[in-house]
């Protein structure tokens, strides 16, 4: 099947003279309403059989849609409905890697993102205050576009970004919008359906005048539930810094000190021990619940 140009930017037009929502369109054809989410981001195109069936649902609302219509250039579209002037965006050659990489990700999104979602507390070193233990506040939620946000805040930074699980493991990619500075995360997944403690490592350039790029240990706890009504968890996410709420499953003190400060010496890997900056399956303190009181 060819490929319908700019198909996001016209589904949108379309949902909106139609007066449908996502969740509204899903329901009437059938699909999750992660697949809309996905089909309006352009990181999958409806196949086939989706894609007529969702031309018979726009010709009750638009008399005379056709099939044909989804291939015509998005203004063209707009001109034959008397629609809203389509706002083309800025497509940078990156983007069909970004799509492709995104829509790797989506099945295990669909399957196992609900188990981020949450407040969550961090654990991490100061670069430049060795012995210091910083803490940041975020929430990680998914969007209705079908992606997880995460935002992160503390020690004077602000971090946003997406999470992707990937074959047992999640990455994070953030921005700081204060030190403006890119930073991956790295976790051990877990397998329950809720994470309660994630172990990994964080990417990052030191705010020092050189921007030494370092990557160390990181443990992510989470510290509350979702309400599900995004304005309330915004506020919510918007008081953490200050509320500084006490993990859930706290690992401990001793403990997080332990595994972020472990030695990582030339002795210690003689004698058999992690790597400083590796998280195998055996040793990771990543560990996730049921609800009912199973972890693992």
């Amino acid at each position: 099947m060819d490929t319908a140009r700019d198909l996001p930017i016209k589904l949108d037009m379309v949902l909106k003279a139609a007066s449908l929502s996502r969740v509204a369109l899903a329901q009437a054809l059938g699909v999750d309403k992660s697949l809309v989410g996905r089909w309006l981001a352009g990181t999958v195109h409806p196949s086939e059989h989706n894609l007529s069936r969702l031309s018979h649902l726009m010709e009750e609302r638009l008399p005379g849609f056709r099939l044909a219509d989804w291939y015509v250039p998005a203004e063209e579209l707009a001109r034959k409905f008397e629609l809203e002037a389509p706002t083309q965006p800025d497509l940078s050659p990156a983007e069909p890697i970004l799509g492709e990489f995104r829509e790797a990700a989506a099945q295990e999104i669909d399957s196992r993102g609900t188990a981020y979602e949450g407040f969550w507390r961090t654990a991490r070193p100061s670069l430049l205050m060795p012995g210091e233990l910083f803490h940041d506040y975020g929430m990680i939620r998914r969007t209705p576009a079908g992606l997880i946000e995460v935002r992160m805040s503390g020690s004077g930074l602000d971090f946003a970004g997406h999470l992707f699980p990937f074959a047992g493991n999640i990455v994070v990619y953030l921005f700081d919008r204060i030190g403006r500075s890119p930073v991956t995360v790295l976790c051990k997944g877990v397998t329950l359906p809720r994470a309660m403690v994630l172990d990994g490592i964080i990417m990052l350039a030191a705010l020092d005048p050189a921007r030494t790029p370092a990557a160390f240990p990181l443990l992510v706890e989470r510290v509350g539930d979702l309400s599900g009504d995004a304005a309330r968890d915004d506020a919510t996410y918007a008081e953490l810094a200050d509320l500084q709420p006490q993990p859930l499953d706290p690992v401990g003190d001793e403990a997080i000190k332990a595994r972020i400060y472990r030695d990582s010496g030339p002795t210690h890997a003689a004698q058999g021990g992690d790597a400083f900056l590796s998280v195998g399956a055996q040793a990771s303190l990543s560990r996730g619940t049921t609800g009912r009181g199973l972890r693992g």
